[in-house]
């Protein structure tokens, strides 16, 4: 067999099916020390890019996220503009994704959302946000916060923009309350978009590819 041309060899690697690009973002919750496990599970898997709130940033642990996602914050959305013309952040990262997954998301940022508000990094990339993409939530919160009314009414806003839930559990919580609102583990967020993600695109239903 005669060795292959580096022509070859390049036409191959150009056709081959690029990795999915995901963005993942945490909100304020001390479901936001998982932050980093999540990003790991993707990135095995596919490219990622990562954004915090800030009062987010007081529960992940930057140094234990992976070396190839890069964190994006509140200071970053404007700090390299300059001039009419110049790239926006919340743009340029609702452009580069496939998919986004906020997880966790806060009732705070829940309300955000409902509301249209964009404020933030983080909501400024959902306001923005085309809705032919995938978009996850993987809510956290206390159990009288999830059953707040507010919740329920936040919850079918969300869904009618085409929103998928990835609904918490029960468990003992944070502030030592034992119930519902419990962010799914990162393992679940993960198989759950992926499952979604190759369905999809093995039914040509994506153009994601």
């Amino acid at each position: 067999m005669e060795p292959m041309s580096s022509e070859m060899e390049s036409a191959q690697m150009n056709s081959a099916p690029r990795r999915p690009r995901i963005l993942l973002a945490a909100s304020g919750s001390v479901a936001a020390i998982k932050f980093a496990n999540l990003c790991r599970c993707f990135s095995e898997w596919a490219e990622v890019k990562a954004v915090a709130t800030k009062p987010s940033l007081h529960f992940i642990d930057k140094a234990s996220l992976p070396e190839n996602v890069i964190l994006y914050t509140d200071e970053e959305e404007w700090s390299t503009w300059k001039k009419i013309g110049d790239s926006v952040l919340h743009i340029e990262l609702r452009r580069w994704a496939d998919i986004m997954v906020i997880a966790p998301l806060s009732a705070n940022t829940l309300g955000k959302i409902a509301g249209g508000l964009c404020d933030n990094l983080l909501t400024c990339i959902i306001r923005a946000w085309d809705y032919n993409k995938p978009l996850f939530v993987a809510p956290a919160m206390n159990t009288l916060m999830w059953n707040n009314p507010f919740t329920e009414r936040h919850l079918m806003i969300i869904d009618e923009l085409g929103i998928s839930l990835i609904p918490p559990v029960s468990k003992r919580l944070a502030c030592g309350d034992y119930g519902n609102g419990a962010m799914a583990e990162p393992s679940l967020i993960y198989s759950t978009v992926r499952l979604f993600y190759e369905s999809r695109s093995q039914s040509g239903g994506s153009n994601m590819a």
